[in-house]
C-alpha cells in the first residue's frame, strides 16, 4: 500500500491539526488524492485515530453480496483479530449500524486491572440510505470523547461515504470491490473468476471474468445456486453436487473439475475451488472460491494421451506396486491382451521374461534410467527396452531392433563399448559431484582413473598468484613436484601452455618432450597426458595423468580424458567454493556464541565449546551469560540437535530472543514460555532444548528452568559435587506450560555448572556413566582465580571428550563462579504506606551515600527515591520497600505490592503530576520494571564516579 511520507506527510498533518473542521476535510481531500479507496480508508483511520488521541481504530464494511455482515478492511493500532473476536465490541458497532446514529459506550479490556475504554462507533451512510459501514475508535478513559471531538468525528464519516461510497441495487458499495484492480485485470487475462455462494439465501455472486467463462448472462439482477447447476454439463452434475454437499456436511475443501454448457452452444471445462465460511456456532454460512478455465490444458492431454497411443513403439507404465497403469495399441499386442489396466506386470511377463523383472527393480531401486537389449518370447524378435523411472513408478520403451541388430553386430558392440565408457563417465561425475576438498578429488582419481588406464603416476596442479602450486600427486618424486612449484604461469613449458591454452597436450613418449621442459625431469615415467582444468573466468591448473611406459592415446582414449578434465576441474571450483564457505561457515559459528563473556560483580565464568564432528559445523551448542538489572546474573544452555545453517538461524533467533525476554526482567519460568511458542512456530523438527538460570548475588538466590536439558551440577566450597535433581519438562515446541521452576541458594565461591547432552553421553558411553565421570572432574575443584576456571574448565572438557571423540552435535560447558555482594554494599529500609514515606527515602539515600562518600550522586539519587516511593503512594499498594546496592552501578530500588506496570506518559501543560518516571528516566542511565511473587520492584541504575 502506497502511503504518503517524509517532509511532505508531515507538512499535511501539522496543517491538517490546526485547520477548522472544514477546513480540515479540504486538506484531507487533498492529500487523498490519486490514492485507492483501501488507501483512504487507512489514511482517514489514522487522522481519526490521531485527533481523538485513540488507542485503536476500525472500519469495518460491507461484502459485495448484498449480505448484512461486516468485514473488517482496516486497522490502526491495537490487533485487529483480538478486538473482533470481542462480543461487546461488536455489539456496538452493530447498534450504531442498525440505529444510523453515532454510539459510543465504555468497554473493558483488562478484566485483572478493570481499566476500562471508551468505544466511538459512526455509521457510514452512503447515498439513498444505503449504508456502507462502519468506523469506531477506542479512547483511553471511560469518558466520552468531547463533542467536538465527535462532531468531527461524523463529519469525517460523512465525507469518507461520499467519497468511497457509491452504492449500487443489491450490491452495496461497489467500489471497494469493483473489477478494474491490477488483480481483477490479472484474473481476466489469466481466464480466472472468483465466486461466492451464500448457502443460506442460495444466491450466488460472480465476478466478471467468471461470468465470461461460464457464459451467464450478465444483465441477470440476481443469481442462485439454479443459475449454476443449469449450465454445469448433465452429464457431470450428479458428481458436482456430490462433492459440493460433501464439501458442506464434512466442513473441507470444495475441488472439481467439469464441464459446462455456454448459451451461445460451446462446452468448456472448468476447474473450480472453494472454501467454508462458518459462523460463531460452526455452521457454514458461506463458501467463496476461484474458477478457472482449463479447456485448453484438458485438450492438451488428451493430444498426449493419443500420441502415445499411437506412437510407432510399444509403450508401458507401471506404478510403484508394478501395477499396469497405462499400455498404447503397440504395447497391448506386445503382452498380448487388450484389458492391460490394473493387471500385475510379473503376471503377464515373469515366467517368459525372468531377465526382465530384476533390469525393473534394478532400475527402480537405483532410480536412473536403464536401457539394453532383449528378445520378446512370443514374436521373437529383438527390442531395445528402456526403462525411466517416474515419481510413481517406472515407464517402458519398447523399440524393434531386429532388423538393426541383424545388420549392425559389430556396431553394436561398438555402441556397448561407449555405453560402458559413459557409465565410467557418470560413475566419475558422481564420485566427483560428492567430493567437498582438494583432497577428496586427487583421492577419487587415484583410486578410478589410474588402475582405468594402466597409469602410474597422477598430478594435479593448481595456479595461485600466477605461481604453481601442487594440489595432489601420486607416484612422483619430491624433487620433481619441487621444481614445478618454482614455475609461474608465464615460465615456458608444457604445462604452462595447456593451462594457458586451455588446449590438452598428449605426449607419447620422451622423444616428443623438449631436453628444458619440465616433464624431463619426471623420472621412471615415459609419456604424458596434460589436460587443462577449467575455472570459469580464469584458467585453474591442470591435471598430468604420468605412465612409465610410451603409450599410444588413441581416438576413444583422448576425448575419454578431456571430459575427465573437465569433471575434475569442475569439482576443484566447488572445492575452492567449499574452502571459502568453510571459513564463513567458522566465522558465522563465532558468532552464534559470545565471542567474550562479561565480568561480573556476582559471577565469574569459564566456556568450552566442542564443535560437531571434529569441525567447525555450524549448529549445536549454544550459551550465554546475560547481565540483569540489580547485579543479578542469567546464564543460559542450550542445545539444537542437528548441525547445518538452519540450525544455525534457529541459534541464532533464540539467542536473541533470550536476551530481548532476559532484558525484559521476565521471569524464567515465563521467558521459557515465550521461548517455546518460537520454537513452537519453527515446526515439529527442530529439536531444541534449554536451561535458564537466574542468580542473585545479593542472597545467593538461584531459580533455575529446564526444558528437557540435562540437569547442573553445583560443586559447594568444600569440594563436593551435587547434581541438581530439576526435574525438566519437555523439550521446547513440545513441552505444554506452565514450567516447573526450581530455587535453591547457592553459598559463595560455589560452582555452576551447565552443560549439553553431548558432553556427557556418547556412543561410547552412556548418560549415567558420564555424570559419574564429570562428577568425578568436579570434585575437589576450588578455583581462586579466573585462570584457575579456565584449567579446570580445560580438564573437564578434555576429560570428557578426548581429542580423538568428538560429539556428533557439537558440545558446550558453562562454569559459573558464584560470588556474593559485600553486606556493606546493599542497604535496605522497610517505608511507612503514606505521605511521609519520600521523606524517608531521601533520608536513608543521604545517609547510606555518605557512608559510600558518594555524596556527587546524593541529588539525584534523592530525587529518583522520592519519585518512585511517590508513584507507589499514589498509584500502588504496600508495603514499600528501599533498597540501594553499590556493584558497577549505583541502584535505586523501590518495591510495592502492586503488579502494575508502571509507564511514562506525556503529561499536558495543565497536569499537576505525570512527570515522576521522566524524571527518573532523564538522571538515570537506565531504569526498568520486574515483577516478583508478592509484586514489583522498580530500579534505576547510575554510573558511580570514575
Amino acid at each position: 500500500m502506497s502511503r504518503r511520507t517524509g517532509g511532505e506527510g508531515m507538512a499535511i498533518d501539522d496543517a491538517f491539526a490546526a485547520a477548522s473542521e472544514e477546513e480540515r476535510l479540504r486538506i484531507l481531500a487533498a492529500a487523498c488524492a490519486g490514492l485507492s479507496d483501501i488507501e483512504v480508508l487507512q489514511y482517514a483511520l489514522d487522522q481519526a485515530v490521531a485527533d481523538l488521541h485513540a488507542l485503536s481504530g476500525m472500519v469495518h464494511w460491507r461484502g459485495p453480496t448484498g449480505s448484512h455482515e461486516l468485514r473488517l478492511v482496516v486497522a490502526s493500532g491495537l490487533p485487529p483479530t483480538d478486538l473482533s473476536a470481542r462480543g461487546d465490541i461488536r455489539h456496538a458497532i452493530s447498534r450504531a449500524l442498525d440505529d444510523r446514529v453515532l454510539t459510543y459506550m465504555p468497554v473493558t479490556l483488562d478484566t485483572a486491572t478493570d481499566h476500562s475504554v471508551m468505544l466511538t462507533a459512526v455509521p457510514l451512510d452512503g447515498a439513498s440510505g444505503a449504508w456502507l459501514g462502519v468506523l469506531s475508535v477506542l479512547t483511553d478513559g471511560p469518558a466520552a470523547p468531547p463533542s467536538e471531538r465527535r462532531a468531527f468525528l461524523q463529519a469525517l464519516a460523512a465525507w469518507l461515504a461520499e467519497r468511497c461510497g457509491t452504492p449500487e441495487p443489491g450490491n452495496g458499495p461497489a467500489r471497494l470491490w469493483q473489477s478494474d484492480s491490477h488483480l481483477q485485470r490479472a484474473l481476466e487475462a489469466a481466464k480466472a473468476g472468483s465466486w461466492e455462494w451464500n448457502i443460506r439465501t442460495g444466491e450466488v455472486y460472480w465476478d466478471e471474468p467468471a461470468l465470461t467463462m461460464l457464459g451467464v448472462d450478465p444483465g441477470i439482477d440476481q443469481y442462485d445456486i439454479d443459475t449454476w447447476v443449469n449450465i454445469v454439463h448433465p452429464q457431470d452434475l450428479p458428481r458436482v453436487m456430490a462433492a459440493k454437499d460433501k464439501a458442506v456436511r464434512t466442513r473441507s475443501l470444495y475441488e472439481i473439475e467439469y464441464r459446462v454448457c455456454r448459451a451461445d452452444g460451446t462446452t468448456g471445462w472448468m476447474h473450480a475451488r472453494g472454501r467454508l465460511v462458518l459462523d460463531e456456532e460452526g455452521e457454514p454460512v458461506r463458501m467463496i472460491g476461484t474458477v478457472w478455465d482449463t479447456t485448453e490444458s484438458r485438450i492438451a492431454r488428451e493430444s498426449v494421451g493419443r500420441a502415445l497411443q499411437y506412437m510407432s513403439d510399444a509403450f508401458l507404465a507401471v506404478d510403484g506396486g508394478w501395477r499396469i497403469v497405462f499400455a498404447n495399441l503397440d504395447g497391448e499386442r506386445l503382452l498380448g491382451s487388450t484389458d492391460l489396466h490394473g493387471r500385475l506386470l510379473w503376471d503377464l511377463t515373469a515366467g517368459d521374461l525372468p531377465d526382465l523383472r530384476a533390469r525393473c527393480l534394478q532400475a527402480a531401486d537405483d532410480r536412473t534410467p536403464a536401457s539394453f537389449d532383449m528378445q520378446w518370447p512370443s514374436d521373437q524378435r529383438w527390442y531395445h527396452v528402456r526403462l525411466v523411472p517416474v515419481p510413481d513408478g517406472l515407464t517402458f520403451y519398447f523399440a524393434d531392433v531386429t532388423e538393426k541388430r541383424l545388420r549392425d553386430a559389430e556396431r553394436a558392440a561398438a555402441e556397448r563399448a561407449t555405453a560402458e565408457r559413459a557409465a565410467w563417465t557418470q560413475e566419475m561425475t558422481r564420485a566427483l559431484s560428492e567430493a567437498v576438498s582438494a583432497q577428496d578429488v586427487v583421492r577419487i582419481l587415484t583410486e578410478r582413473v589410474l588402475s582405468t588406464f594402466a597409469a602410474a603416476g597422477l598430478l594435479i596442479v593448481a595456479v595461485d598468484d600466477d605461481r604453481l602450486r601442487i594440489v595432489g600427486a601420486v607416484g612422483h618424486s619430491p624433487d620433481f613436484l619441487r621444481r614445478i612449484e618454482q614455475h609461474t604461469v608465464t615460465d615456458r613449458s608444457v604445462l604452462t601452455d595447456v593451462i594457458q591454452t586451455g588446449v590438452p597436450a598428449f605426449i607419447e613418449s620422451r622423444d616428443q618432450c623438449l631436453e628444458t621442459d619440465l616433464l624431463e625431469a619426471d623420472s621412471g615415467m615415459n609419456a604424458w597426458a596434460v589436460l587443462p582444468l577449467m575455472v570459469p573466468g580464469h584458467p585453474g591448473g591442470c591435471c598430468v595423468i604420468s605412465f612409465e611406459r610410451p603409450q599410444r592415446f588413441t581416438g576413444e582414449e583422448r576425448p575419454l580424458v578431456t571430459a575427465l578434465s573437465g569433471l575434475v576441474g569442475q569439482a576443484l571450483a566447488r572445492a575452492r567454493m567449499y574452502d571459502m564457505e568453510h571459513a564463513r561457515a567458522e566465522e558465522l559459528q563465532r558468532l552464534l556464541v559470545p565471542r567474550e563473556l562479561p565480568s561480573l560483580p556476582g559471577v565469574t565464568a569459564a566456556v568450552r565449546y566442542l564443535a560437531a564432528d571434529g569441525a567447525p559445523e555450524l549448529g549445536g551448542a549454544w550459551y550465554d551469560v546475560i547481565p540483569l538489572s540489580s547485579e543479578r546474573v542469567a546464564l543460559v544452555m542450550g542445545d539444537v540437535k542437528g548441525h547445518g545453517v538452519p540450525q544455525a538461524a534457529t541459534i541464532g533467533r533464540l539467542r536473541t530472543a533470550a536476551r530481548t525476554l532476559a532484558d525484559l526482567e521476565l521471569p524464567p519460568d515465563d521467558l521459557l514460555v515465550r521461548l517455546n511458542d518460537l520454537v513452537k512456530e519453527l515446526g515439529e523438527h527442530v529439536h531444541v532444548t534449554c536451561l535458564y538460570a537466574v542468580y542473585d548475588p545479593t542472597n545467593g538466590e538461584c531459580t533455575l528452568v529446564s526444558a528437557g536439558h540435562p540437569p547442573p551440577a553445583v560443586v559447594h566450597p568444600d569440594g563436593t559435587v551435587q547434581v541438581l535433581d530439576t526435574s525438566p519438562d519437555l523439550r521446547l515446541g513440545a513441552a505444554e506450560p506452565p514450567f516447573n521452576p526450581a530455587e535453591l541458594r547457592l553459598p559463595a565461591d560455589a560452582l555452576l555448572v551447565l552443560y549439553t547432552d553431548d558432553l556427557i553421553e556418547s556412543g561410547h558411553r552412556d548418560m549415567d556413566d558420564g555424570m559419574a565421570e564429570l562428577t568425578r572432574l568436579l570434585t575437589g575443584a576450588l578455583p581462586r582465580s579466573r585462570g584457575d576456571l579456565d584449567r579446570l574448565a580445560d580438564a573437564v572438557t578434555h576429560g570428557m571428550r578426548p581429542v580423538r571423540q568428538q560429539p556428533s552435535d557439537g558440545a558446550a560447558l558453562l562454569i559459573a563462579h558464584t560470588l556474593r555482594l559485600a553486606p556493606e554494599d546493599v542497604g535496605s529500609w522497610s517505608l511507612p504506606e503514606n505521605p511521609i514515606a519520600a521523606g524517608e527515602a531521601r533520608e536513608h539515600v543521604r545517609e547510606q551515600l555518605a557512608g559510600w562518600r558518594l555524596d556527587d550522586l546524593v541529588p539525584t539519587t534523592e530525587l529518583v527515591a522520592s519519585e518512585l516511593v511517590a508513584n507507589v503512594i499514589r498509584h500502588a499498594r504496600g508495603p514499600i520497600r528501599l533498597r540501594l546496592l553499590r556493584g558497577r552501578t549505583l541502584v535505586c530500588e523501590v518495591s510495592d505490592g502492586s503488579q502494575t506496570t508502571p509507564r511514562i506518559r506525556r503529561a499536558a501543560d495543565t497536569d499537576e503530576g505525570g512527570r515522576g518516571l521522566q524524571l527518573v528516566a532523564a538522571v538515570s542511565q537506565r531504569w526498568g520494571t520486574r515483577f516478583t511473587a508478592d509484586g514489583k520492584c522498580i530500579w534505576a541504575e547510575q554510573l558511580l564516579p570514575a
